[in-house]
């Protein structure tokens, strides 16, 4: 429901009153110096796992169910078909039994709700009130467990689905990034768009969701994270009330990444006010020993307003008003890109200069004092945003889901402060390569030919 992308960290400024440090370890528990639980994974008898991450100074709770159910488990005959599942659940169950029942149940007690879906996983949410916590869980359950997905709703929902990939289509820097993973990604599921084919979002019916949600809805394949104002008793009680029923067995497995595409350049010739680019390399992916040294690379060279794309490309030069670098990470693939949007007539001189930071990057390397403050602004962004009880539950459950352990924050924490100069420099100069960069353009351009030129030899 939210969009078709993938969630991040919404980092939020509020004043931190979560700080609490694990002095004791048993089993899967963590506890801090006040003896209030960290988080807890336990299993319902379906198998089912739920995940408790008390959050203390908030009054809310949020309820995430995570499903191992993203883009990249699709066919080829079925591109689209996770995100529009995704819409689908809202359209009501057995109690709730259409959209506006469902909001207005929400919404009567001020509560938040809303999905997304990713490449790898997609999530559904309710933030409400503690004491409404009982009503959130019970929409929530009643669509994921009863949702029928009535055929009048589907063409309906057909329209909203080609909406929003329109808008996506005219939201150049949004339009940019998937670009550039197709580019890097290739043919593969990976690589394709999360919002689909619009053949497959016109032709698909009521058993093809059905189907879909009994391949991958599952207990072994789902995670119910719970955070906030709530004990684990509470939380419990609540799973095997309202999602004790979920039953099944994951039958879908996605195909394994296996090469990045040899396409260096993608330009698509638009009128429009900026050029929007992103230029980028092969990166890491998710469960690689460099991920924290990469995370703090992006940082260093496009993370924030004293980074060095920041400085050095907009500030300094005045050739873009948005600059970010990013990685992303998948279980078996990963990216390392810098996005701008630039003036038209600019466009090669921001391309080479973006290279230049890049390749000035490999050769010489970061600072000291360049390494630091990379890991105080994401220790610091990390501590602020994990006061909100839905950026906790997804921490935490995301992890429980994906990854082979769950970190905690000290966890965290304390493998970003174990990267060292030496692993960012290695880690640049391993990446950072004029021959693995790749470019994506969307503007008034039309010269594929030199742009390829200025990847290949120009600009470092």
């Amino acid at each position: 429901m939210i969009f078709g992308l993938e969630i991040k960290l919404i980092l939020k400024s509020r004043k931190s009153r979560f700080r609490q440090r694990a002095i004791n370890e048993l089993t899967n528990k963590r506890f801090s110096p006040t003896l209030s639980l960290m988080y807890k994974t336990s299993k319902l008898s379906s198998g089912l796992r739920v995940l408790t991450a008390p959050c203390p100074g908030t009054d809310s709770v949020t309820a995430l169910v995570f499903a191992g159910a993203g883009s990249r488990y699709e066919k080829e005959s079925e591109r689209g078909i996770s995100h529009f599942l995704e819409h689908m659940f809202f359209k009501g169950g057995k109690k709730y039994k259409n959209t506006r029942e469902v909001s207005v149940a929400i919404d009567g007690v001020g509560g938040d709700f809303n999905a997304f879906t990713g490449k790898e996983y997609a999530g559904y949410y309710v933030k409400v009130a503690a004491e409404h916590i009982d009503l959130g869980c019970d929409v929530l359950g009643d669509m994921l467990l009863n949702a029928s997905f009535p055929q009048e709703d589907i063409e309906r929902e057909r329209g909203v689905i080609m909406e929003e990939e329109r808008m996506y289509q005219d939201t150049p820097m949004y339009r940019a990034g998937w670009d550039f993973e197709r580019l890097l990604l290739g043919n593969h599921p990976l690589g394709w768009d999360t919002i689909g084919k619009e053949k497959v979002i016109m032709s698909v019916g009521q058993k093809d969701f059905q189907l879909h949600k009994d391949l991958l809805y599952t207990p072994d394949n789902l995670v119910v994270s719970f955070s906030g104002n709530i004990t684990e008793d509470k939380v419990m009680d609540l799973a095997e009330k309202y999602f004790g029923k979920i039953d099944g067995k994951k039958e879908r497995e996605f195909t394994p990444f296996d090469s990045y595409g040899d396409d260096r350049i993608f330009l698509r010739t638009k009128n429009t006010e900026q050029a929007h680019l992103v230029i980028g390399v092969p990166g890491i992916n998710a469960l690689d020993d460099d991920y924290f040294t990469q995370k703090l690379l992006s940082i260093i060279l496009g993370g924030n307003m004293s980074s060095r794309m920041f400085l050095n490309v907009r500030e300094a030069r005045g050739l873009c008003y948005y600059i970010s670098t990013e990685d992303d990470t998948y279980l078996d693939a990963g990216s390392f890109a810098t996005r701008a949007g630039v003036d038209q007539s600019r466009l090669y001189e921001a391309i080479e200069a973006i290279k230049n930071e890049y390749m000035q990057c490999a050769a010489d390397g970061i600072t000291d004092e360049e390494l630091k403050r990379a890991k105080d602004f994401l220790k610091g962004k990390i501590t602020l945003s994990l006061e909100d009880s839905e950026e906790r539950a997804h921490f935490y459950g995301k992890q429980e889901l994906m990854y082979p352990k769950v970190r905690t924050v000290d966890d965290y924490f304390a493998e970003v402060e174990s990267v060292s100069k030496e692993k960012v420099n290695e880690l640049a100069s391993r990446l950072l390569k004029s021959e693995e960069m790749r470019l994506v353009v969307i503007g008034k351009e039309e010269d594929e030919a030199k742009l390829q030129i200025l990847v290949n030899g120009g600009g470092g």
